[in-house]
């Protein structure tokens, strides 16, 4: 069984919408990386941190679902990350209420000895010098080394953010930070200037409208599946990345050609996800249901065309 390193938060998240608001509530990066990553046959293992007041049976959660948490610091006396937004009507904006970095502010990861020689290494959300701290740690070269980053990054750390960059096989970013990064207002563009910096494949995520994929010349474009109601969209981006992730560690297969499959695979999962608040619908999806949605982009893409 191939294993996969996540590393990235687990926090606290307090979520309003159109549609109601929470309490803190379980959330970060990791844990929707790992939630959905947790849908493939992967020995996973998540690094983060978080305080004595992050509940047992949110950590029970993540070990129910075969996630190994040995990586997972828990800082006596210290208190978990928190972070609070409210999302606009059109739910692609939204405003930062609160973020308390708390014990991630000196978070230095340490990868389990079982996880150092993993074939996927996924880089969650952080400092540049924290992922690049991961990958000095592992003891075999990865596989395959997926990168995700934010735009605050590129306004902070841009220097630090460059040396991770290149030793990445795979860069995920939205198509405003893709722009932001290069300068570039076409995507396509932007990709090739991305490829100079030094991964072989680019992901681009464009939020409701889909995903695009690049390597070298080839681009794949996948669409995002219309939905009847999105709850919230916390995640999503993240539990695109662990279905990515997730999909390509068990199959061992990191060419174009699977990566179009990890995409779709990605699409699907965050669709779910963005279905109820928080993590409560990703906790919940089968193996059925997955499939199922897996046709529904088939279908979604799929047409004839007579072009004599």
């Amino acid at each position: 069984m191939s294993k996969l390193v996540i590393v990235g938060t687990v926090a606290f998240d307090a979520i309003e919408t159109p549609f109601g608001k929470t309490d803190k509530i379980l959330g970060g990066a990791a844990t929707y990386i790992g939630l959905s990553a947790s849908q493939f046959n992967v020995d996973s293992a998540v690094v983060s941190v978080v305080g004595n007041d992050f509940p047992q049976e949110y950590i029970d959660l993540l070990s129910n679902k075969n996630i190994d948490v040995s990586g997972l610091e828990i800082v006596k006396d210290g208190k978990t990350f928190f972070w609070s937004g409210r999302y606009h009507y059109d739910m692609n904006t939204r405003d930062t209420l609160a973020t308390e970095l708390n014990v991630l502010a000196d978070f230095n990861p340490i990868v389990p000895d079982a996880y150092k020689n993993a074939e996927v290494v996924m880089l969650g959300n952080l400092h540049p010098l924290v992922q690049l701290g991961v990958l000095d740690q592992m003891t075999t070269k990865p596989k395959l080394a997926i990168l995700d980053t934010m735009n605050f990054w590129m306004d902070n750390a841009l220097e630090d953010l460059h040396k991770v960059i290149a030793r990445v096989d795979v860069l995920t970013i939205n198509d405003e930070e893709a722009r932001q990064l290069t300068g570039e207002y076409s995507l396509v563009n932007a990709a090739q200037k991305i490829f100079e910096l030094g991964p072989q494949f680019v992901v681009i995520k464009k939020g409701e409208h889909g995903a695009l994929l690049f390597h070298k010349d080839n681009i794949f474009s996948a669409p995002a599946l219309p939905l009847k109601s999105v709850f919230d969209p916390t995640g999503a981006g993240d539990t695109f990345a662990g279905g990515f992730a997730g999909f390509l560690a068990n199959s061992g297969e990191y060419t174009f050609e699977n990566m179009k499959t990890a995409i779709i695979y990605g699409s699907a999962l965050a669709s779910f996800c963005v279905e109820e608040f928080g993590t409560e619908r990703l906790q919940k999806v089968t193996t059925d249901e997955l499939n199922m949605r897996l046709k529904q982009f088939k279908d979604l893409t799929t047409f004839n065309i007579d072009l004599s």
